[in-house]
């Protein structure tokens, strides 16, 4: 069979549709219809930046998938006609830091649209260990009573499990209060993730539209262009302190890939604060590194997310303890140049998924 796909042949060209016969299986493969497929910042990246990649051009974008496996290869008779989300990284989950749990940092983790052809096409090969099953009834919907579509669960592959993991990785819980910069895809879901879980939210951004439709899903949002920093940190502290919350040990989510906003996270740092960046640039910022040793505060990254994170993210969306609908829209994946550009251009407020026409 033949697998229509859009391919990048040169960084910041248009991408270009084609289509090339499907190879044979390997054992453990499968082959999966994409029902959707997300539009990251990391794809943008990729396309407009020339952020480093580990495959040679050209090369299918993409790696928030879900679909259903249409065919499978040897060893893979279990995932036959089901209904997955393809992890955003996959690890071989048989070396040695993947049988230590630590499958974030695997030599031969498999990434769509980085290691291996992505998602913006009509199916895809991957590997089908890592896969997460989702439970559809008799007209392939998921179960669920919010009336997600399998489509827009594409977007849990990478903007709701690489959050989920920062935020099992901080160690937040019902005492804490959670602080996130950067509000877009990724930082949006995880405030909501970090909400279900009992935190204290709170969401800064320099968007006031994307601050307006996160507001209902959190505790308080505040806009960093607005007002000066020494004031922003102020207007924090005064808001935690009046609602009796811990003055100390905050955890801090640098999700908006930006210099700036790394620079917003570092300096709100407190007494045994932990902050997690979640977002990538390629731009630097200066700080003092010494604050750390100062707060007795600690720091740490954020890769992807471990397979065994994705039924419980999932489930968060399918029982409505975080909202993916009115963070979404979707697109036939024959608009993707126009769609790249919208995103670019921030002309679009949603997280964009693409669905083969």
């Amino acid at each position: 069979m033949k697998i229509t796909s859009w391919q990048m042949l040169e960084i910041n060209k248009p991408l270009q549709k084609t289509e090339t016969e499907a190879r044979d299986l390997k054992a453990g493969e499968v082959l999966l219809k994409v029902a959707g497929c997300g539009v990251c910042h990391t794809d943008l990246g990729f396309y407009y930046d020339g952020v480093p990649m580990r495959s040679s051009l050209p090369i299918t974008l993409g790696h928030e998938i879900s679909g259903v496996v249409e065919k499978i290869g040897t060893g893979a008779e279990n995932w036959d006609k089901k209904a997955v989300i393809v992890p955003a990284v996959m690890p071989c989950g048989k070396c040695d830091v993947c049988k230590r749990g630590l499958g974030n940092i695997c030599s031969f983790q498999k990434m769509p649209g980085n290691d291996i052809q992505g998602g913006f096409a009509s199916h895809i090969i991957v590997p089908a260990a890592q896969l997460c099953e989702v439970a559809v009834d008799a007209d392939g919907n998921p179960k669920s009573e919010t009336g997600i579509t399998l489509a827009e669960m594409s977007v849990i592959a990478d903007a709701l499990t690489t959050p989920y993991q920062a935020i099992k990785e901080a160690g937040v819980s019902a005492d804490d209060t959670a602080i996130f910069i950067g509000v877009g895809g990724v930082g949006g879901y995880g405030a909501q993730i970090a909400k279900a879980l009992g935190a204290c939210v709170i969401a800064i951004d320099v968007d006031q539209e994307k601050l307006d439709a996160l507001s209902p899903y959190v505790d308080a949002v505040f806009n960093s262009q607005q007002m000066p920093f020494k004031e922003l940190r102020k207007a924090i502290s005064a808001f935690v302190k009046d609602n009796k919350k811990r003055r100390t040990e905050w955890k801090i989510f640098e999700t908006s890939g930006t210099a700036g906003g790394q620079k917003t996270a570092f300096g709100l740092l407190t007494y045994g604060a932990t902050l997690a960046i979640v977002g990538f640039t390629m731009n630097t910022v200066d700080i003092r590194i010494s604050n750390l040793m100062a707060f007795h505060a600690k720091a740490f990254g954020n890769w992807g997310c471990i397979p065994e994170y994705y039924p419980p993210t999932a489930q968060l969306v399918l029982s409505g303890k975080v909202n993916i609908k009115p963070f979404v829209k979707t697109f036939p994946l024959s608009e993707i140049n126009e769609v790249f550009k919208l995103v670019h251009s921030k002309k679009i407020k949603e997280r964009p998924i693409l669905i083969p026409d």
